[in-house]
């Protein structure tokens, strides 16, 4: 039994390291198409990454249901499968998340660009580190890295305060340009809404690891 229970933990470990995998290329996807000016790439995110994703998620808390109705682990075990369930559940946010930032900035593809948008893709980067790193920790059970993760939460955060500040001085200045900068501004909130996800997957992985429950920062989705 304790064979078969290990063989399951295994396809379901593998099952959330692809929704990761997919994760991550999305928010790439996004950088990207940034830079590049590519459309293709916010619609592939829009109409299959996120599909993909959510039909993982469903499969994924279908192999916890099993796990633990079948076995009923206890202690690390128990405390491991819940954390997926947990860390799933990020992954989808994300992916949602991430979708709308690929929406958003479909919109502007063909505006010229406001000076804030520039330091988008910079605040992505930053990100996408984050979430890379989160993701490490969980998959090597590297405390360390999760901690690390969650110090980096702040420089997001400037990122986004600063563009903001921005945004604020562009719309006082001149009004027609209220609609982009509130466009803008909701792309930079989603993708403060990420970071703070990859965090809270640090912190899920402090927890798993050292029992410890630590809450850097509140909860957003």
């Amino acid at each position: 039994m304790t064979h078969i229970f290990q063989e399951r933990q295994s396809i379901l470990n593998d099952n959330i390291i692809e929704e990761a995998t997919i994760v991550e290329q999305m928010i790439k996807k996004i950088i990207n198409a940034l830079i590049n000016k590519d459309t293709n790439l916010l619609q592939e995110i829009i109409d299959g990454d996120e599909a993909k994703v959510n039909s993982l998620v469903i499969e994924i808390n279908e192999m916890i249901i099993q796990l633990i109705a079948r076995f009923q682990p206890e202690a690390g075990d128990l405390r491991s499968i819940m954390m997926i369930y947990k860390i799933n559940g990020d992954f989808e946010r994300i992916a949602k998340k991430s979708s709308k930032i690929a929406k958003s900035i479909l919109l502007l593809m063909d505006e010229p660009p406001l000076k804030p948008f520039q330091d988008v893709p910079k605040m992505l980067e930053a990100t996408i580190s984050m979430l890379k790193d989160s993701i490490t920790s969980f998959t090597t059970h590297n405390v360390q890295l999760a901690y690390d993760v969650c110090e980096r939460d702040d420089i997001v955060d400037k990122y986004r305060s600063h563009i903001s500040r921005e945004l604020l001085i562009l719309m006082i200045e001149d009004s027609a340009l209220i609609q982009k900068s509130q466009s803008i501004e909701r792309i930079t909130r989603n993708i403060e809404r990420i970071a703070d996800l990859a965090t809270n997957i640090a912190e899920d992985v402090i927890y798993i690891v050292e029992g410890e429950f630590i809450k850097t920062k509140k909860s957003k989705s």
